[in-house]
């Protein structure tokens, strides 16, 4: 391969409150993690994903980045992610940062708001509606606050169709989080718009997503003051909030109370349906043995990691 245009990676995340709600303009809490998404560009004869040709249906989001791009030249696009898809763990914003900020940069310096936005419309157009959470908090890395409205330490706002969202750095205490994946991958397109139905339809969904917007602003408190059993109590009270709104799944209540005797709280974390759980927990090691037991796969993960960044070869 020639003509090496740039190499980038972008890291995942997790979602400590706020996820579904953020859609409809409630506060969300994100935060990177140590495993990330590599991305190598370069020209080609013809352009290729991974060795095989770029199909719209089987790649949407880097079939509509190249596109959104206005490429005129054929590119080989080589991806490896440490992130499982459909895990719940932003691989999909992951993939949509790095190609984004490998196309825009050109091995030049990385414009932050200018990739966050333009991989929040992909991550937007291809799954019909989504919050920029995950593509804001896996470009500038660390923690983010997503509000409706400007606070302090704000990074950038984002629009489209009517919302705005605000997105604020927010500084990540060392706490530490046990990722439970339970091996169901689910489509987040689908599950945000059985919420979006839920939300339209009647009173009562909109009240419980009024209420994860008032556990996130709690939560936001309780992380500043690096108060661990505070926000591990709000973050377990988000998990069953979001049962009731349908987008947990019994492999995801079976982690979560499995973690619950060994955590300060525990919760689903991304769209749910299956993907992955978090617990927040002072023994990892009997986290992650029940995980295992009850047919999960754990990760033990650093929060707070770098966002977006040049790689060299």
């Amino acid at each position: 391969m020639k003509g090496v245009l740039a190499i980038t990676s972008a890291p995942g995340k997790v979602i400590l409150l706020g996820e579904h709600a953020v859609v409809f303009g409630q506060p969300a809490i994100a935060a990177a993690v140590n495993l990330r998404l590599h991305c190598r560009v370069a020209t080609a004869s013809t352009t290729t994903l991974n060795g095989a040709g770029l199909s719209p249906s089987a790649h949407p989001y880097v079939h509509h980045i190249v596109q959104a791009c206005g490429l005129r030249e054929n590119l080989a696009i080589d991806t490896r992610s440490e992130i499982p898809s459909g895990s719940g763990l932003g691989s999909s914003a992951a993939v949509c940062v790095a190609l984004v900020s490998a196309l825009v940069s050109r091995a030049h310096a990385i414009d932050p708001q200018e990739v966050a936005a333009k991989a929040y419309l992909t991550e937007a157009e291809v799954q019909g509606r989504a919050s920029p959470t995950d593509t804001s908090v896996s470009t500038h890395g660390q923690g983010i606050l997503v509000d409706r409205s400007e606070k302090a330490d704000l990074l950038w706002s984002i629009s489209r169709g009517g919302q705005q969202w605000f997105i604020h750095h927010c500084p990540m205490p060392k706490l530490s989080l046990v990722v439970g994946y339970t091996g169901v991958n689910a489509p987040t397109g689908p599950l945000v718009a059985k919420v979006k139905r839920f939300y339209d339809r009647t009173v009562f969904a909109r009240d419980i997503v009024r209420e994860i917007g008032q556990l996130t602003e709690e939560g936001l408190t309780r992380l500043k003051a690096n108060d661990a059993v505070g926000l591990g109590q709000l973050m377990t009270k988000d998990h069953r909030l979001l049962a009731v709104l349908g987008v947990s799944s019994k492999e995801l209540d079976r982690l979560v109370e499995g973690c619950l005797p060994f955590s300060y709280g525990a919760k689903l974390t991304g769209a749910g349906g299956g993907g992955s759980m978090i617990a927040l927990t002072d023994s990892p090691d009997k986290v992650s043995e029940v995980i295992k037991r009850r047919g999960g796969i754990p990760y033990k993960v650093k929060l707070g990691e770098p966002g977006v960044r040049l790689e060299k070869e």
